[in-house]
């Protein structure tokens, strides 16, 4: 409507003008030889407006004659160029969708049309990958290389293929080329961090891990454990030869990352090497705030050689107090309270533990008490069975293997930083134990063993002429009296089957009858008088004066 509107306007201006050019006194003669006139203004302007509208025409004919060859040209090159991303687009979708014959075939038309295209050496190269020809696409991969633009893909495709034949040596080279093209490769430089690691080049390794700080590929949090990683791996290699170097490189370490474990263990250890045992402690206190774990607290026990099971008893119970919560405190001052023979300690102990985690390794403790305490088989035997149904205590895992310690590496896949604290996958927690009933048991006093009662038993028959016969059952043993029994109905007797005498006549060898003895059966189940659980804070012990202190203070202060 607007544009109608608009025509419609100059139109009327065209009009108006026209009009105009009719009035105004200006005259125009035209002569040429034999003859002259004299047009009006706006005729001549008419004339002069058909006279460029002409002109332009004609020049536009000349030129689209003159440009008509190459005009053919770059059209049926256009429609070769859509014909070709049509098939490219068309061999991406069926890559995708797993078809590798109809890639392959749109590969081939978009290579007929798109001739060094690199799109269409992609489509070929992941199109022989798909049908699993390496060859083939190693090579399209290959020729990659020579257009600078797409050189690091084809490091790229090279490097996976290598990969995937298990070419270490070839891989490596194409990701060391890939990081010398572009450091801020996040495949290449993770490759390298890798390989170097698996030769246990930790100085290149942590020089590769900064090129990839500084190229932001990756967070501050993950670059600072995984230098504490590096760095602890030297620290382990080289503690024996260089105590000082290990040393410096440990507390670097656990300052990079206070809560990883094996870094303030090495520390510690090279510490009190020094006779720093101070230092040590305060490296150990302070990751057991953040992580309490087993190795910590053996390693906080036997800082100083030569000290006796009460000493470690102390300071066992210092560093509970440090993380009173956490169930590897209890355990701790059990383990140190067994070894000093504090036996009423350890019983409280382990009935904390078992509140709180009632695992395997707290109820072999249990049976190790009860073997040391009083020798009580029946009890220790009880602790083991109940110690195979408990569920697994965590230890250091790397894919699905269990270790006995830390390593910085996988021994499976070689990978950096794959070792963890956890409980191991294949018996993870297999049963549901009530740890609260097993603390009652554990902290429960023994029974009074009482001397068996008197019981008077029948007087033996001078001799047995006969034997049971096989259809009737023989008797059970008669019963302990422990009181007076209510009358009951006498049983119909059984009468015996005639006597049989052996078919030689010699006599039948006769043997008294043993009067049976009251046997004391202890149940295999728990006891049926369940205890009240002892108090958080049981408070001294036996007299021995071992209760908490409010401000704990350091041994090692």
């Amino acid at each position: 409507m607007i544009r109608i509107l608009l025509s419609v306007a100059a139109l009327f201006l065209a009009v108006l003008a026209f009009d105009w050019l009719g009035g105004v006194p200006v005259a125009v003669s035209v002569s040429w030889p034999g003859g002259a006139a004299a047009p009006p203004l706006r005729v001549v302007v008419v004339a002069l407006l058909v006279f460029v509208v002409v002109l332009t025409v004609v020049w536009k004919l000349a030129s689209g004659l003159w440009r008509a060859p190459s005009g053919l040209r770059a059209y049926f090159a256009g429609r070769r160029r859509d014909r070709g991303y049509r098939a490219l687009s068309r061999g991406m979708i069926a890559v995708g969708s797993g078809d590798y014959r109809l890639a392959q075939r749109e590969a081939a038309e978009a290579h007929r049309f798109l001739d060094g295209e690199p799109l269409v050496l992609l489509l070929a190269a992941q199109a022989a990958q798909l049908e699993g020809r390496s060859d083939a696409a190693r090579q399209s991969f290959t020729r990659m290389l020579k257009a600078p633009e797409t050189r690091l893909l084809g490091l790229r495709g090279l490097y996976i293929e290598a990969t995937r034949a298990g070419e270490t040596a070839a891989a490596r080279q194409f990701a060391a080329e890939a990081q010398k093209e572009n450091p801020a490769l996040p495949w290449a430089g993770a490759a390298m961090m890798d390989y170097l690691s698996a030769d246990r080049s930790w100085a290149d390794a942590l020089a590769v891990l900064e090129q990839n700080v500084a190229g932001r590929l990756i967070d501050k949090d993950e670059a600072a454990r995984l230098r504490a990683v590096l760095l602890t791996a030297r620290a382990l290699e080289i503690e024996d030869g260089e105590p000082d170097k290990a040393r410096s490189l440990a507390l670097e370490a656990h300052k990079l990352a206070p809560a990883f474990v094996p870094a303030a263990t090495v520390a510690a250890r090279t510490l009190a090497r020094a006779l720093d045992t101070r230092r040590a402690a305060k490296v150990l206190e302070a990751t057991w705030r953040l992580a309490p774990h087993p190795e910590l607290a053996a390693a906080y026990l036997h800082l100083r050689s030569g000290d006796s099971a009460r000493d470690r008893l102390k300071r066992a119970r210092m560093l509970e107090n440090l993380k009173p919560v956490h169930p590897e405190g209890a355990v701790t001052v059990a383990r140190a309270a067994l070894d000093a023979r504090e036996f009423d300690l350890a019983r409280e102990a382990l009935a904390k533990a078992l509140r709180q985690a009632p695992t395997e390794r707290v109820c072999l403790m249990m049976a190790e008490l009860e073997d040391s305490e009083s020798g009580d088989v029946g009890r220790v035997r009880e602790w083991l069975a109940r110690a195979v149904r408990a569920p697994r205590d965590a230890a250091w895992t790397a894919d699905g293997l269990v270790l006995d310690a830390w390593q910085p590496l996988s021994p499976l896949s070689g990978r950096l930083d794959a070792v963890e604290w956890r409980v191991p996958a294949e018996r993870d927690a297999i049963h549901q134990i009530d740890g609260d009933d097993l603390a009652v048991i554990a902290a429960a006093p023994r029974p009074v063993v009482e001397p068996p009662p008197m019981v008077v038993a029948a007087p033996a028959p001078e001799a047995v002429t006969e034997a049971p016969s096989p259809a009737t059952e023989p008797e059970a043993p008669p019963a302990p009296i422990l009181a007076e029994p209510e009358p009951a109905e006498t049983p119909p007797a059984i009468e015996p089957e005639p006597e049989v005498p052996p078919p030689d006549d010699r006599p039948v060898e006769t043997k008294p009858v043993i009067a049976a003895k009251s046997v004391e059966v202890r149940p295999a189940a728990e006891p049926l008088v369940v205890l009240p659980p002892p108090p958080d804070d049981p408070g001294p012990a036996n007299g021995r004066g071992l209760a908490r202190s409010l401000t704990p203070q350091s041994p090692f202060s």
